[in-house]
């Protein structure tokens, strides 16, 4: 590293990393936490109607998606070993107990890490975010 990298202080300001996904998993501008993130159920805004910070450079395409697989089928896999061994319900009692409860938690939790990756992102001047 030179000496003037290490006198010259940044000129970009600093985005902490945690603050910005925890406002984006609240559906929230991870700039300013006011804004609504979503226009939809998962489209999210051009630019915050708060601050104005472009959100249209995010790229999260199917990774909420996956980590939403990921976390739903390792919460309900030991839940249904451990209520068939308890209970031995039916076949069709547990594809729809089971079935049910992994819809309902999956569209829960989608837009909820979808929030926070774009948050990622954001903090993190993935994908274009980090332009003037």
């Amino acid at each position: 590293m030179t000496d003037a990298a290490k006198i010259t202080p940044s000129l970009t300001p600093e985005r902490p990393t945690g603050q910005a996904m925890l406002r984006g998993a609240r559906g929230r501008c991870p700039a300013c936490g006011e804004g609504r993130m979503f226009s939809s159920y998962l489209k999210v805004t051009d630019a915050c109607p708060h601050c104005h910070e472009d959100l249209h450079h995010q790229r999260a395409d199917d990774g909420p998606a996956y980590l939403t697989i990921l976390i739903v089928s390792h919460l309900g896999a030991p839940l249904l070993l451990a209520s068939f061994i308890a209970w031995r319900p039916s076949a069709m009692t547990m594809i729809l107990s089971f079935g049910l409860g992994a819809i309902v938690l999956s569209l829960a939790m989608l837009p909820v890490i979808k929030g926070a990756m774009v948050g990622l992102q954001w903090a993190r001047r993935m994908h274009g975010f980090g332009r003037a």
